[in-house]
């Protein structure tokens, strides 16, 4: 088994940057790919950004192409978003994600259909 754990969400100006964590503890070798997704109040859990988790294949929704980043670092098993120029409309609860089987951006992981592993989020929010 594979627990997640994000920290690093907290409360930000419009335009400011943030970044999350998301540290992976357990069975973590089987893992294919890592991902972010957010819900945002009264909207439906949408996906964000992901990547390979043994290369580096990323994945990104059109919204946030160009502000956000997701990068790795396997030596400490943690998984990081990068988020710039932010917009109130991010502000949502971001929750980690991982699979043993979908690849990086498909459409499978994008959907977030029967995934392996899930985090229990951080509140991202973002004031104009």
């Amino acid at each position: 088994q594979v627990q997640l754990v994000e920290s690093g969400g907290g409360l930000v100006q419009a335009g400011g940057s943030l970044s999350v964590s998301c540290a992976a503890s357990g069975r973590t070798f089987g893992i294919y790919t890592m991902g972010w997704f957010r819900q945002a109040p009264g909207k439906e859990r949408e996906f964000v950004a992901s990547i390979t988790w043994r290369g580096s294949r990323t994945s990104y929704t059109d919204s946030v192409k160009g502000r956000f980043t997701i990068s790795k670092d396997n030596a400490k098993n943690t998984v990081y978003l990068q988020m710039n120029s932010l917009k109130p409309e991010d502000t949502a609860i971001y929750y980690c994600a991982g699979d043993r089987s979908s690849a990086s951006g498909s459409s499978n992981f994008r959907r977030g259909i029967g995934m392996d592993y899930w985090g229990n989020g951080t509140l991202v929010t973002v004031s104009s």
